[in-house]
């Protein structure tokens, strides 16, 4: 599948909501902390695919702030698999030229949690190949109304006026500041929703659906996504006819 793909077509941002690592390990008869930890392959080989092909951005939906409300001893389990993960996993960022950003609400996260991706960003941060951002205790929604705050405070200190809120200024007042917006939106397990992710970046994303549950996604499942973007016109309101002058 690799061999289709255009190297000049690459989407420079993709985004991947990790679906299904509780169903992956119900199936074995296992707890649901053990497909979270299996899943850590398919996030080493999603990042190490994405980096190989160009990729300049890839965000990773990681906990959402709906996941509180999961059982506290699964809550407990993933928020130790983060710290341990980003440990064992900063060998394989630097490898592959990879910088640590994190999105979300971060200050509500376990002190070794942020103690843990504050090392990583800092012991990522000259590495300019492909930004890996993880979103922790996020929320689309959330992240919307900390931006309407920040702008009003602006408004308010008389920094910006009303007249100056366009689309772009908006976006300069999310957690992605200064990022493009996703091209291609991936999601596995064969659920068909957001879920509350990257809403105002979206609105022009691809997106692609796979029943394949997380823990089994390979570079060859990430292939044929890109394959399955770069085979539809993105045409952004124009007609087909458009495009072509």
């Amino acid at each position: 599948m690799q061999e289709k793909i255009d190297l000049l077509k690459i989407p420079n941002h993709i985004a991947i909501i990790m679906d299904g690592n509780g169903r992956w390990a119900k199936s074995r008869g296992a707890s649901r902390i053990f497909g979270h930890k299996n899943a850590i392959t398919a996030v080493r080989e999603t990042t190490e695919g994405c980096a190989e092909l160009g990729v300049k951005f890839l965000t990773l939906y990681a906990f959402s702030t709906e996941n509180w409300n999961r059982p506290k001893s699964e809550v407990d389990g993933l928020m130790s698999l983060l710290v341990s993960t980003i440990t064992k996993e900063i060998p394989t960022l630097m490898k592959n030229n990879v910088r640590l950003q994190p999105i979300g609400n971060i200050s509500h996260l376990p002190e070794e949690a942020q103690k843990k991706l504050k090392e990583g960003v800092q012991e990522t941060s000259n590495n300019d190949g492909m930004t890996l951002m993880l979103a922790l205790n996020y929320s689309g929604r959330q992240e919307i109304c900390d931006g309407v705050k920040a702008l009003i405070s602006d408004i308010n200190k008389k920094q910006i006026s009303l007249e100056d809120i366009s689309e772009s200024l908006i976006s300069q007042y999310l957690y992605t500041k200064n990022i493009p917006d996703p091209e291609l939106m991936i999601r596995t397990s064969g659920e068909m929703r957001v879920s509350n992710f990257l809403l105002w970046q979206m609105a022009y994303t691809e997106f692609y659906f796979t029943d394949i549950l997380w823990p089994d996604f390979r570079k060859s499942n990430l292939h044929e996504a890109i394959v399955s973007y770069q085979a539809r016109e993105r045409r952004f309101g124009k007609t087909s006819e458009q495009l072509l002058k």
